[in-house]
């Protein structure tokens, strides 16, 4: 004759097993994190006859994932981290002394990889209840439960966030093809008896917030510019792409500098609504006087270097940086008669910012005496990139880079 007992014990090998396949079938069926919660609260309240449950999970951070039975009273004062942390098996309220859990009977640790990942908190147990009694030789099985839940829930967090990394990964290179196809290519370089361009372009990140650009406007007119957002990544791309149509919405033969920068001024406090601003360096060569007119709009001051007189200067005439004011107050338009053949070097912060094996700053001091020779601005070119070890494997770059000359005959 079978006792009862040994029914009991029948019984509920049978209820773990349709548990744990029902458990596992849903994870299967790749129910999401609410329903695999709902399937567990209900498991262990209508089926274990739990009175009270309290769960805190482990993502990125600790955080209560369910709570059935318990008043607010019960986990308010609760903190994981000097609460619960120091167990790492099942401990009965008896066994603690810490009256912030004294509403609870249990505490039962969930580890994967010798890491915890979830704590049950379980109530209002007793030893005779109707039903199948969650008594402490029922516990661990409570615990294989919680493991297999909540292991399966870390999966889909992980799971999603790979997702979401490839779907960024994805948006960062077709936003790095779209930003390259604003960048102009060395094939579209100017060659005429009256100027050589030559341009370098390193974003720090896929996408960078650097920007360069010249077109000839008119018959006897050359635009050249270079701007520089501030911070990086998508957004800073995303403003300098914006600023980039803007400015060659406005690009034309009558087009005045001054007219130029207020015009950007507006789009940019706009769009950026005072997060953001640029600073931009622009200038109108004209082949027939020989006179460059510029604006410096809080950029790095370009280096001109006259290769007969061998005199240098700074190019500092213009403004704030585009954005940094709702309205610029004055713009100064800067005037250099260029009469011998001379050189003129561009750059943003990446390259000012440069420093050495010994963490001093030698961007600038070189730039200045690269310029200052009687080479092509293509071999200075190379010397700058050569000696500052302008590329990706350089770890001292912490910027995006951008380099623009124009070598004037």
């Amino acid at each position: 004759m079978t006792s009862t007992s040994s029914i009991r014990r029948l019984q509920f090998c049978n209820f773990k097993l349709e548990s744990l396949l029902a458990i596992t079938t849903a994870i299967n069926d790749n129910l999401s994190v609410e329903a695999l919660l709902l399937k567990f609260e209900k498991l262990l309240l209508e089926e274990l006859k739990l009175g009270k449950v309290v769960v805190y999970a482990h993502s990125t951070t600790w955080n209560m994932v369910l709570k059935s039975g318990a008043d607010y009273a019960d986990f308010a004062d609760i903190v994981v981290e000097t609460d619960l942390l120091p167990y790492n098996e099942i401990t009965s309220r008896t066994s603690t002394e810490n009256e912030r859990l004294a509403a609870f009977d249990f505490i039962i640790p969930v580890y994967q990889a010798q890491q915890p990942i979830a704590f049950v908190l379980i109530g209002d147990v007793e030893e005779e209840q109707e039903g199948v009694s969650p008594t402490i030789k029922h516990l661990h099985f409570v615990q294989t439960l919680t493991n297999i839940i909540f292991v399966a829930v870390e999966n889909k967090r992980l799971f999603a966030d790979n997702i979401k990394q490839e779907g960024l990964r994805k948006e960062m290179e077709l936003a790095s093809k779209v930003q390259n196809m604003l960048i102009p290519d060395s094939r579209t370089f100017p060659i005429n008896p009256h100027i050589a361009i030559e341009a370098y372009y390193l974003p720090h990140y896929q996408v960078g917030g650097d920007y360069y650009d010249f077109e000839e406007i008119t018959e006897n007119e050359f635009f050249f510019c270079i701007a520089d957002v501030s911070g990086k990544g998508i957004s800073a791309a995303m403003l300098m792409s914006n600023f980039q149509a803007t400015l060659q919405a406005y690009l034309n033969g009558g087009m005045v500098l001054e007219s130029l920068i207020h015009q950007l001024n507006k789009i940019i406090i706009r769009n950026a609504q005072g997060d953001r601003f640029i600073t931009f360096f622009a200038g109108k060569y004209n082949y027939q006087t020989h006179e460059l007119q510029y604006v410096n709009a809080g950029h790095n001051p370009p280096y001109f270097f006259d290769t007969v007189t061998e005199e240098i200067s700074e190019l500092r005439t213009g403004c704030v940086g585009v954005g940094m004011l709702d309205v610029i107050p004055r713009i100064n338009t800067g005037i250099q008669k260029i009469e011998n053949r001379s050189k003129l070097i561009m750059f943003t912060d990446g390259v000012a910012e440069l420093e050495d094996g010994q963490g001093h700053e030698v961007g600038l001091e070189f730039l200045k005496r690269a310029v200052a020779d009687s080479g092509t601005i293509h071999a200075t070119f190379a010397n700058i990139k050569n000696t500052l070890n302008i590329s990706k494997s350089n770890l001292q770059i912490f910027d995006d880079i951008t380099l623009l000359g124009v070598e004037f005959y």
